[in-house]
């Protein structure tokens, strides 16, 4: 920082913002902090009462906040995404279309591992609407070493760090399971709240089947969508540890395989994932009937933002897998699978 004539300031960073005052008409702020002194603002700032200021040398080498900002915000920036203009150094990142927040963590903490970088971001694998926010990108001082943003455009160089993965609209085939339900003793209750689910991010149900607790007819349910251009299959019931509950068992019998029987989230424990081919088949525990927000709400959007769900990725979710199951939902605004 350093002390010069205002006509000696142009091409310099202003380190303090300078106020402006008519009596009676206005007092507020007439140059900002950060602001870079041209030609044009010496009559204005002569006309204030000042002829000295306090700057900052914009010497080689070196960035404004802003410049930087823009530059590290690009660096940061995949597919999905557009950016603000850069207020006060801080640049964000904004969605373009709804999908799934996708964040390479390990790059995300090499660049926030650079001294006087600051990128945040929303929690990794989030639903996220168009024209959501989800990172922020700035530089802490007023003035960065050039080399430091040429450090993370270089680590950043052919990777994606922060993206929003739009979601396919899938055709989906619904299969409810339960002799109950296949003899009219019950109405189907689970159905239409996986379909409103399902149709909450564009999909379309093309076939919805009712079968009796029996693996072989279940088998023949999921051979059937399949032909019919099923795209994902969901089944509703039969997913418990009771003896007539032989879900899990048509899915085999059907031959997919199965990825996991099981997820440390709650409520959800009892989802299976498999695969038969490239088609996912999800096996919905019934919690998904009756919980606003269960394992379900965090698995769908992975399949439908192009993700192939592994073991690993649902172990993950144990942590932050327990929904507080709060009076007014607030998901994804929470905690809840937070670990995936």
């Amino acid at each position: 920082m350093q002390i010069v004539r205002v006509e000696d300031a142009v091409g310099n960073v202003l380190c303090h913002d300078i106020t402006k005052i008519v009596p009676g008409e206005f007092k507020g702020r007439a140059f900002k902090k950060g602001h870079i002194i041209t030609e044009e603002d010496i009559p204005n700032l002569l006309k204030l009462g000042k002829e000295h200021l306090y700057v900052w040398e914009l010497k080689e080498g070196f960035l404004h906040e802003n410049d930087a900002g823009v530059r590290l915000a690009r660096a940061v920036k995949g597919q999905g995404l557009s950016l603000t203009e850069p207020a006060e150094g801080k640049v964000n990142l904004i969605a373009e279309h709804s999908g799934m927040l996708a964040i390479n963590e390990e790059i995300l903490l090499r660049v926030n591992t650079i001294e006087e970088i600051v990128v945040a971001t929303r929690n990794n694998n989030r639903p996220v609407k168009k024209g959501d926010k989800v990172a922020s990108a700035r530089v802490v001082p007023l003035l960065i070493a050039e080399t430091k943003i040429k450090e993370i455009e270089e680590i950043t160089r052919q990777t994606e760090v922060v993206a929003v993965k739009p979601f396919h609209p899938y055709q989906v085939g619904v299969i409810t399971t339960g002799s109950e339900v296949y003899h009219g003793r019950i109405e189907d209750k689970f159905g239409p709240v996986v379909k409103a689910k399902v149709e909450g991010f564009g999909c379309k149900v093309i076939e919805h089947i009712i079968v009796p607790d029996d693996a072989e007819q279940i088998a023949q349910a999921v051979a059937t969508l399949i032909g019919s251009g099923a795209e994902m299959i969901l089944t509703t019931g039969g997913m418990s540890v009771d003896a007539d509950d032989v879900t899990p068992s048509g899915i085999k019998k059907a031959g997919a395989k199965i990825v996991t029987y099981g997820a440390p989230v709650l409520p959800g424990a009892m989802l299976m994932v498999a695969y038969l081919g490239k088609v996912p088949i999800l096996g919905l525990p019934g919690c998904v009937m009756y919980h606003k927000t269960t394992v379900f709400d965090l698995v769908l959007p992975m399949v439908l933002s192009g993700q192939t769900v592994t073991r690993p990725m649902i172990v993950k979710l144990g942590m932050g897998g327990l929904c507080l199951e709060c009076d007014v939902c607030q998901y994804p605004a929470c905690s809840f699978g937070t670990g995936a």
